[in-house]
């Protein structure tokens, strides 16, 4: 498996050969020990390495501002207060995508339109969007989905044109490349994640990234009810400081100790992406010669983190895809579905939309395989092995 160069060395990942999760965090020391300085400075709420982690993360993506938020759903709330959508509005999202992504279309009071995707990245495509808009549209929100970078470009000439916002949901995206640039520069808004399933984590946060100082300016006062003089303003003040509330505002903060270990997580990530594109091209190797499997792979113009990898069976896989991963269970390995379909849940099945063939078809047929920077040869190779089996090879 020449693929893979990594020095494995992790004897707690050896161990648990037969019992390997999806996703396991790259944490340490590092992080313990960071979290644990801001825990003793006594400034454990929004300060100072919350400021440092927005300009460090900005620098990161190729974003002039980093407003740090509490979650990758509130970043996509104030994305869209930002751009002023809300009631009587629609707003074009994919359904193929965690249902957060649409729950900030309704958030506002406008409605979520669904869009279908390619098959081959599970992004949205201007073709599927064009088939989604209606005279009430005013936004797109465009999902780099599992860390695949999707066709920015084509979509910034087509709403600049049209006068849409564009809104880059990147919440699987840090550290993945669009021609060249990391995902995310020169975006109008972009929302990131950092739950404990994506390459960089602080635990539960978010950010937005954005080039705009006045709109920059104005989130962070969002964030923190909408007041007009930040807490670590107040708190470096020399004399009294009295506050306004300019508008309504959310309480969408994130404390020192998130972005205390975020700013390790940074300094990881270069070597994290290189770790897991190198596992990436093990599975293609792998698997390159296991019929009815495809698994997905860069597009022409950008290069993925390979935050999830997932493959797709077609109707000649001889076990369905719910099966799959049932044997692989009972093989210790966990694997989960494909990305949801928003539109198939409860929360959304009263919601008209076009036809979504490819989302529907990617959702049933699709999942996900284990991932993470301890991953070893052993490991990886047991887990092809239950899919060589499954599809009648020898394992």
């Amino acid at each position: 498996m020449s693929a893979l160069t990594h020095t494995e060395t992790d004897a707690a990942a050896e161990q648990t050969t037969f019992r390997i999760p999806v996703m396991i965090p790259h944490l340490d020391e590092r992080e313990a020990e960071a979290a644990r300085d801001a825990v003793l400075s006594g400034w454990v709420a929004q300060g100072p390495r919350v400021a440092r982690f927005e300009r460090e993360f900005a620098r990161r993506v190729g974003a002039e501002h980093g407003v740090a938020l509490s979650s990758c759903t509130t970043a996509l709330h104030l994305a869209l207060v930002a751009c002023g959508i809300g009631p009587g509005d629609e707003v074009v999202v994919p359904s193929f995508s965690f249902i957060a992504t649409a729950n900030a279309v309704r958030y506002v009071g406008a409605r979520p339109v669904f869009a279908d995707v390619d098959p081959a990245t599970g992004n949205l495509t201007l073709e599927t969007v064009r088939a989604a808009v209606t005279p009430n549209t005013q936004a797109v929100i465009l999902v780099h989905q599992g860390g695949m970078p999707a066709d920015v470009d084509t979509f910034t000439e087509w709403c600049e044109q049209l006068g849409l916002s564009l809104v880059q949901d990147a919440a699987c995206a840090v550290g993945s490349t669009y021609r060249g640039k990391p995902v995310g520069a020169g975006a109008e808004l972009a929302a990131w994640s950092f739950h404990p399933r994506k390459l960089l984590t602080t635990g539960e946060g978010g950010m937005l990234t954005l080039d705009r100082t006045d709109r920059a300016e104005r989130l962070r006062r969002l964030r923190e009810h909408g007041m007009n003089v930040s807490a670590a303003d107040r708190h470096a003040s020399t004399g009294p400081v009295f506050e306004s509330y300019l508008e309504t505002g959310f309480n969408y903060r994130m404390t020192d100790i998130q972005a205390a270990i975020g700013l390790v997580q940074l300094e990881k990530l270069d070597a994290m992406v290189r770790r897991r594109r190198e596992l990436a091209a093990g599975y293609h190797e792998l698997l390159a010669d296991v019929p009815g499997l495809r698994a997905v792979r860069d597009p022409e113009y950008g290069e993925s983190n390979f935050q999830s990898f997932w493959v797709l069976l077609d109707e000649s896989f001889p076990v369905r895809r719910d099966a799959l991963i049932g044997l692989l269970s009972a093989a210790g390995v966990s694997a989960r579905r494909g990305i949801m379909a928003s539109h198939l849940e409860p929360a959304y099945a009263d919601l008209p939309h076009v036809p979504l063939p490819v989302t529907e078809r990617l959702t049933r047929d699709s999942l996900i395989l284990p991932l993470f920077h301890t991953l070893t040869t052993r490991q990886q190779e047991h887990v092809v092995g239950v899919l060589r089996s499954a599809a009648g090879m020898d394992a």
